[in-house]
């Protein structure tokens, strides 16, 4: 038997004729961009774009650097630091084809609860140029019920008090961006890759409100200087399992603590906004336009919130996947209900873009069965989701005379799902969401009052004085409750 191989730069000469493995000399790039956030979204969306630039024309100047702010990215860091920053992507085909390949475009990580300095002087390095975000909804700071920035973070108040000791996202960009202005060096672009409608101009929004409060005058500078494109990303990115690494080992004779696996779509739209520089990324299919808006909207409306539609709906039944969904005809009708009655009517104008060919793509990736995307994933934290995800098609749709029955049922499941939680089997569902206090108990108290888990103004803004929604809220509520039974329900409904 083979002695398994570990990933390391040393051993891409042995695994050359196993895997493709990056061609070009990564010793040879300097650090363009610094990434705040490397999950295996970003692994599998952005750096590979990066490699695939790297690889086909040879750029030099815009290696990865990866950056943890947590705790938690120790681990990440560690494995990738013990081999030398590469790692395999793994493309699962609807047909059961699966390429691998390794990756090479992230070239170093620091950890900035080890050693912030350092993590400073990365995005205040003159080679730098653009420092990129994948950090989720929570890691903007954003006080849900007015969408303003949270002062009342404890690291935030520290970070206000101590500007050269920063723990979050704003207190190191300002303790960089000062050292830039002071060094007097161009600014670095601020490019979010979240899954947040606008999400260029909320980093914006909420780096301003921290700089005017910590420093006025670096703030008026940031205004002037720093480019915050909005930027639209696809790409499903399940979370990586012991038989994607299993896989590897019996496929190629390597190991790879963490590789990421990834369907084969993927998309990037891009405003063309940038402080200082930008990599050719048309030449390997990003699309850079001069307003992502539309865009973002399509994907937050018809994708993020289909997932979200099938996840919740799914958990109740006791689907364990989102392809699991996409098995019943129940499901897939459903689906296309809502893209076709509900979300597609608000979308605005899409240029370059085919919807109906759009939707049929989502149908087909949701049922791509080597994906096994867990419904548990898709409902964790839709607390921050469905607020962008949903409940504004509803108001969007109340607004404009449209169907929001559809997305309603979904609401009114979540309040079942987060009171029960339980699914139709009476088997506990993993519920994630660092409102899950919060919600069960809101939930709980439906049975006294039917419309107590709507009046969280956090998730659904004023949707509680709505005659129209609260209504059918109501109506639907009491259907669940009385059924229990989700899929007869969607079946009437459809």
């Amino acid at each position: 038997m083979n002695k398994t191989i570990p990933l390391n730069q040393q051993n891409l000469g042995q695994l050359a004729n196993k895997v493709i493995v990056p061609t070009y000399l990564r010793n040879q790039n300097s650090i363009g961009i610094v990434h705040i956030g490397v999950g295996g979204f970003h692994r599998a969306h952005q750096a590979y774009y990066i490699h695939q630039l790297q690889e086909q024309f040879n750029t030099t100047e815009w290696g990865i650097c990866g950056i943890g702010l947590r705790k938690g990215d120790r681990k990440i860091h560690d494995i990738l630091k013990r081999q030398d920053h590469l790692y395999t992507l793994i493309i699962k085909h609807l047909n059961g084809e699966i390429e691998s390949q390794i990756i090479g475009s992230i070239i170093d990580f620091e950890l900035g609860v080890n050693n912030p300095e350092a993590v400073i002087n990365r995005m205040a390095n003159l080679n730098t140029k653009i420092v990129s975000l994948t950090i989720t909804e929570g890691g903007y700071n954003m006080n849900s019920t007015q969408g303003d920035f949270d002062f009342d973070n404890p690291d935030i108040q520290h970070e206000l008090k101590h500007p050269n000791d920063p723990k979050t996202v704003y207190g190191f960009f300002t303790a960089a961006l000062r050292k830039r202005r002071d060094n007097n060096l161009p600014a670095f672009t601020i490019m979010s890759c979240d899954n947040i409608e606008h999400n260029g101009d909320l980093a914006r929004k909420m780096l301003l409100s921290f700089a005017k409060k910590q420093n006025p005058d670096l703030a008026d500078w940031i205004k002037k200087e720093v480019s915050f494109p909005n930027s639209m990303v696809d790409r499903i990115t399940p979370v990586t399992a012991q038989s994607d690494i299993d896989y590897l080992k019996n496929t190629y004779d390597y190991e790879d603590e963490w590789p990421v696996t990834c369907e084969p779509f993927i998309q990037w739209v891009v405003e063309d906004n940038f402080s200082n520089g930008r990599p050719e990324l048309e030449k390997v299919g990003v699309q850079f336009v001069p307003d992502v808006k539309p865009y973002e909207k399509m994907k937050l409306r018809l994708l993020n919130a289909g997932h979200s539609v099938l996840g919740i709906l799914g958990a109740i039944q006791g689907h364990q996947t989102i392809n699991d969904c996409m098995e019943d005809q129940v499901f897939v009708s459903y689906l296309r209900a809502f893209m076709d009655r509900e979300a597609s009517p608000i979308l605005d104008e899409l240029k370059g873009i085919d919807i109906e060919a759009y939707k049929d793509s989502v149908e087909k990736r949701f049922a791509n069965a080597h994906i096994r995307d867990s419904v548990s994933r898709i409902c964790s934290e839709s607390s921050a989701k469905l607020p962008k995800f949903l409940v504004a098609t509803i108001h969007e749709n109340l607004a404009s005379d449209g169907s929001i029955q559809l997305a309603t049922f979904v609401i009114a499941t979540w309040c079942y799902y987060n009171d029960k939680r339980t699914n139709q089997y009476n088997e506990p569902l993993e519920i994630i969401d660092n409102l899950s206090t919060d919600l069960h108990k809101a939930a709980q108290q439906t049975r006294n009052d039917p419309l107590a888990f709507i009046k969280q103004e956090a998730i659904f803004g004023n949707l509680i004085n709505n005659k129209q929604f609260t209504c059918l809220y109501a109506d639907l509520i009491e259907r669940i409750y009385k059924e229990g039974d989700v899929r007869k329900l969607m079946q009437q409904l459809i």
